[in-house]
């Protein structure tokens, strides 16, 4: 049930964010094929954060389920991860996507632009392109969530900040995520 309204969400972005009908001559060449899925929660492709300089252990797993490579979805991104108790997803901004959060289980406060709320499981956060965002587990329980992205750019960046499941997660160097902060500015923009 809740792969449906997470999927009904996506269907509800992809909807708004598409123009008029495009023929098949005005795709690029590199545009992806779609293809169907049927996932389970922990189906996708796992990846788990990096560490950083002020947070040298792992970070939280995340599954990238439906994007340019997953699907082949050249219109939307969809994902979930867990934030265990304590953790948090620092301020940050997409500049060229919309985002919806859907929280699954838990209670977290969040901030979108002006305002701050404290949450709970089975909440949706909407946040507008170039709006700042931060999520934190204020719970002793995890946050299950989803995330939504309303065009394809972030789970780049998200790629080259994690490993995959079973790779040696080795932390990012400052150097390195001062790189991939430069690299992906259009997708990502963190205080």
């Amino acid at each position: 049930m809740r792969l449906v309204s997470a999927l009904g969400a996506a269907c509800a972005v992809a909807v708004c964010n598409c123009g008029p009908p495009r023929d098949s001559t005005s795709r690029t060449a590199d545009a992806f094929k779609s293809t169907p899925l049927i996932l389970e929660k922990t189906e996708g492709e796992q990846r788990t954060w990096r560490g950083w300089p002020a947070h040298p252990n792992p970070g939280s797993t995340f599954y990238l389920k439906v994007d340019p490579k997953n699907g082949g979805s050249s219109h939307l991104v969809f994902g979930t991860e867990e934030l265990a108790p304590g953790d948090s997803i620092e301020t940050h901004r997409h500049p060229s996507a919309d985002e919806i959060l859907v929280l699954e289980t838990g209670t977290a406060r969040v901030h979108v632009g002006a305002l701050v709320r404290d949450v709970h499981g089975g909440s949706t956060v909407f946040i507008p392109a170039d709006t700042w965002v931060s999520v934190s587990n204020l719970g002793r329980d995890p946050i299950d969530l989803e995330f939504i992205f309303s065009a394809p750019g972030f789970e780049d960046f998200m790629r080259a900040g994690s490993a995959r499941a079973g790779e040696t997660n080795v932390p990012l160097s400052q150097a390195e995520e001062d790189s991939l902060e430069k690299m992906h500015a259009r997708a990502v923009i963190y205080r």
